[in-house]
């Protein structure tokens, strides 16, 4: 048991374990390492930032739900399917009439091509004027989803809130719904310097991290939305010291007092698919490191921070200790950058055996 434990819900009071609140677009690939400008041919993947968690976190065996907004067309029913293949409780995606031609609403792409060697991977948005983008307070009844459903735990992030003044706005609303409602809530700062810039995401973070229980986020993160510079990382970010990250994140929580956890990824970029991954967690005044992936072998470095989120929740929400938790994230970070696409693949006994030491050797 843990002694200072987080005040979880119990899993017979709630309807959810866990629900997300973002926004899902359909990803447009390249096959392997090809160019957009040069491809004949584009693979269909799913995935948002806020999404990712809940569709990782049903694969695990949790009941999760989404709460966005979409259309109705085929390319909107792609990710209610992918969804709802899962387990995901797809029922809080509100439904928006499709125009023809998406002038009111659509759905958000995105083009990404995934790095190789000296050269990163890139994503271009396609997502001005999604139905997700155009969300509103007022939209979504909160208070009935967190007070008379019960949800145990709420993701969401600065992705979504990133999108427009209107889903900032439905954040806070969220936010506060869940507060009221004693629903934990997490927040991954994820900065996206493509969405919005570095003083607006202050502005408008620095509003909503009094209502967080858990803030998630890389070196770039707290740096562009929080304004709290790490000692003695490179402009690259290529070599990361783990005492800078925890002087930062003792300043974060002297800050922010209402912070139960702060969980933090550690990746040190060698090439496009070699990195050194790892994460910390600060709990309850104390720090928590996770073994030390070096020289992991990527095929798809997309959602690996997602699937950290994804670990440590499943960690709290089962009554794990800090260390199992920040355990868990990190492996089940490393994991989700094994396969391609946005989201997990991964099933709780290859977490687990990952977690326990478990090797790479061929089953069968």
């Amino acid at each position: 048991m843990i002694e200072h434990r987080m005040k979880i819900k119990e899993t017979s009071q709630c309807a959810f374990d866990l629900m997300s609140l973002g926004e899902c677009m359909i990803r447009l690939s390249p096959p392997g390492h090809g160019r957009i400008e040069f491809s004949n041919l584009l693979e269909v993947w799913v995935g948002g930032g806020e999404y990712n968690v809940a569709y990782a976190l049903a694969r695990l065996g949790l009941r999760t739900g989404f709460l966005s907004r979409s259309v109705d067309n085929p390319v909107g029913r792609i990710a209610l399917n992918h969804g709802r293949s899962a387990g995901v409780d797809m029922r809080h995606v509100l439904i928006a009439k499709y125009d023809g031609v998406g002038k009111a609403d659509r759905m958000g792409l995105n083009f990404t091509e995934v790095g190789t060697a000296v050269r990163p991977s890139v994503t271009m948005y396609d997502r001005g004027h999604s139905a997700a983008m155009n969300m509103k307070p007022g939209m979504i009844d909160f208070k009935h989803v967190f007070g008379k459903e019960g949800v145990r735990w709420l993701h969401t992030g600065g992705v979504f809130a990133a999108l427009s003044d209107g889903t900032a706005a439905v954040v806070k609303e969220a936010l506060t719904a869940a507060r009221d409602a004693g629903t934990i809530v997490s927040y991954d700062l994820n900065f996206r310097s493509k969405l919005w810039k570095a003083q607006q995401a202050q502005t408008v973070t620095k509003a909503l991290i009094p209502m967080v229980d858990c803030l998630i986020g890389n070196e770039e993160d707290f740096q562009k939305v929080l304004g709290f510079e790490i000692e003695g990382g490179d402009e690259h970010l290529s070599a990361l010291d783990t005492g800078a990250y925890k002087m930062m994140v003792e300043k974060v929580v002297n800050a922010y007092p209402n912070l139960k956890v702060v969980g933090t990824t550690l990746r040190e970029v060698k090439s496009g698919l070699l990195n050194n991954w790892s994460a910390i967690l600060w709990h309850n005044g104390n720090f928590y490191e996770s073994r030390r992936y070096d020289n992991l072998e990527i095929e798809d470095r997309v959602g690996g921070g997602d699937g950290f989120s994804s670990g440590f929740a499943y960690g709290f929400l089962t009554g794990k200790t800090p260390q199992e938790c920040v355990d868990l994230g990190a492996a089940d970070g490393a994991l989700l950058q094994t396969t391609r696409g946005d989201t997990s693949q991964i099933d709780l006994e290859e977490l687990l055996h990952v977690v326990g030491g478990g090797s790479a050797r061929i089953k069968r």
